[in-house]
Formats: C-alpha cells, structure tokens, sequence
C-alpha cells in the first residue's frame, strides 16, 4: 500500500518464498507507517533493490539460492547500511547464523516457527510488525560503531558438567560467591553484549548473569558464540547448577532465570511456569527480584541497550534490599535508549556510561 504521509517508513522484503513475500509484505502493511515498496527473490536482487528503492528497512531472509541472506547483508551493511530484520528457522544452524547477523550489522529478527514456509507466522503477526517498525526508527551509525575487534579464543578445556555441578569429596574447596554482575539487555543486546563480555579478565572472580531478551534455541547459540570470543567462559544457563566464579550464564529463551541459596553455595533455577513480564521470558526484572532475596551478596549491574523498561521495577528492589552499584549504558551508544533510560530516569543509575566502557567500569567495581 502507498502512504502520503512523509511519517511513512519504505519497507524492502526480501526471502526466495513468493508464498512468505506475499505473507510478510501483507502482514507489514498493516502498519500504517510502513510502506512495501518492493520485494526480492534472493540477495543478488536485494542489494539491486537497496540501490535503486533507498528503503528505511529491510525484512530478510537467510536461507536464499544465488546470494544467500549473509552474504548479502556483510554487502549492504558496507555499500548502504540500513536497518535489517532478519527472518530465521529456529534450527541451530538457523540459530547460529542469526547470531552471526547481529554481529554483522542486523537490528533484530523473527524466528520462523514453521521452517522456510512458516504458514504459521500470522500468529506473530504483532511482534513483526512492532519489530519492523521499530528497527526502522534506529540511528545505523551506533550500530556501525559497535563491530568488535575480537577474535576467537584458543579453546580451553571443557569444564565437565559434574564439575560445575557438585563439590566431591576431598576436592578443593570451592571459594564462597560473595560478589556477582548481572546483565540485563534486549534489542541491540548480542553486539553489546560482546563488547562488554570480550573485555572482562579471565579471573574477574565473579559469576556474571545474564538476560538477553531471544526466543528458545537462540540463547545457546549467542551463548557458544561469545564464548569463541571471551577469555571468561560463557554458557547457556542450566536449571540446578551452582554458580561459579568466571562464568557467565545466559538465561535460556523460554524460561526465566532465577537464584537460589543452597547451603553455602548458589544455583541457578529455571522457571518455564511463571509467565512472561511484558511479553519476556527470560524478564530483567524477574532475576532482580530473585537476587533481591539475597542480601548477603553485593551486585554490580549493568542495563543496557534495550526497547520498554523491563528491569525497573526489579531494580527497584534490589536496590532496596542489597548493596547495588548500577551502570546504564548511555544514549549516545545504545541502540534503542529504552531500558537504559528507564533506570537512569528514575535515579536508580550510579553511572551512565558508552557501551566500550562498560566491561573495563564492571571489572573495576567488582574489584572494590
């Protein structure tokens, strides 16, 4: 549909799928300030229509003949950077290669739960819609100043599953958590998130917790690919496992994340029971308020670049109940100054500070 209004943002969809152009180009449209201005069949065709249609946004696919969404993206990204809303199976390797887009330059994406014909998707039809338009709104050049220099770790030994698990007899004595980082982000969250956890020292000597607003089966993904890249270890959380030190756990899609005290030990607890906070599961707010309930331990948080206000009120109460030293990242480099400026606005920031700082700020408040 054509729009006069000069609000209107021009759309691009791009998937191999006449069925999906058809699908997302109707559920688009019904927005209206977001305009359809053309489709493509392939990457090949979608770097021709970014030249010729200058659309605000893009929706792309990444399994696609000829040119497939990567590629065409690490393209578009160098010659016309634009928003991009990637479109994703839900398979590991869809999984992965999303992950792999968020670092080449992707603002979000959309899982599609039916594989590359999703007639399922109308049931998304809010959330893509929200994200298109939203992802239309975003200033490129903060996501531009985000690409990371780091390269993958050397593989280290894996930390056999037990180990973490169980303190055995006549093992060494696991030294008491009394500090922890907990991390709460959401849109524009995978490239920050490797900003900050790439700067953290092997032997920070806290456990880090994380909540990254993604679906099922996305978590696992960022979690393995962040942990190629950090000299800390970082994984996918796992429901009754104690929390150690110089780890960092991302809360799995799905479920929210949650501590508990056991004897004089940590561990994490999954809920999938509890429903979502504003439409998230894992919430910010839903970990806060568990950690709240341990005031024994001192905090170190960071609220990064994020759509809504999730964690306010968790924050809130942790700031009540535990000695909490907050950092919110700053205008000038989140992506979307959402969750951030919820936090920050409400007095509850001991420091705002640019996305590039804030793993060296982490590290030297854990440190006092």
């Amino acid at each position: 549909m054509t729009l006069d209004t000069n609000n209107s943002k021009k759309v691009l969809v791009v998937d191999d799928s006449a069925f999906m152009r058809k699908l997302i180009t109707e559920i688009v449209s019904s927005h209206p300030l977001l305009d359809v201005v053309g489709t493509a069949r392939n990457g090949k065709e979608a770097i021709e229509k970014v030249r010729l249609l200058h659309p605000d946004v893009l929706t792309l696919d990444i399994e696609m003949p000829v040119l497939d969404g990567l590629s065409a993206l690490q393209e578009i990204m160098k010659e016309n950077p634009l928003p991009v809303v990637m479109l994703s199976s839900t398979t590991k390797e869809g999984a992965e290669n999303t992950i792999r887009a968020m670092e080449y330059g992707a603002i979000d994406f959309i899982a599609k739960p039916g594989g590359a014909i999703s007639l399922n998707l109308r049931e998304s039809e809010k959330i893509i819609v929200n994200k298109v338009f939203n992802a239309a709104q975003i200033d490129m050049s903060k996501v531009l100043h985000r690409r990371s220099t780091a390269s993958p770790k050397i593989p280290s030994a894996i930390i056999p599953k037990e180990a973490i698990n169980t303190d055995k007899e006549g093992g060494h004595p696991r030294s008491a958590v009394k500090k922890f980082i907990v991390i709460g982000t959401s849109t524009g969250g995978p490239r920050a998130l490797q900003q900050v956890l790439t700067t953290l020292p092997e032997d920070i000597n806290v456990p880090i917790l994380i909540v990254q607003h993604m679906p099922a089966g996305f978590t696992k993904s960022l979690a393995d690919r962040l942990n190629t890249l950090c000299d800390i270890t970082v994984k996918e959380a796992e429901n009754g496992e104690l929390i150690e030190k110089n780890i960092a756990y991302i809360a799995p899609g799905g479920k929210h994340m949650k501590v508990k005290r056991i004897g004089i030990s940590y561990a994490i607890h999954l809920d999938k029971e509890e429903p979502p906070r504003m439409g998230h599961r894992p919430a910010v707010d839903v970990l806060l308020e568990s950690i709240a309930k341990l005031p024994e331990l001192k905090f170190v948080t960071s609220i990064m670049t994020g759509m809504g206000h999730d964690g306010l009120e968790g924050m809130k109460i942790l700031k009540n109940n535990c000695n909490t030293y907050t950092i919110t990242e700053s205008e000038e480099s989140s992506v979307v100054y959402g969750m951030p400026r919820a936090i920050y606005d409400a007095g509850l920031a001991d420091m705002s500070a640019h996305v590039q700082n804030i793993g060296k700020l982490l590290t030297e408040r854990v440190k006092l």
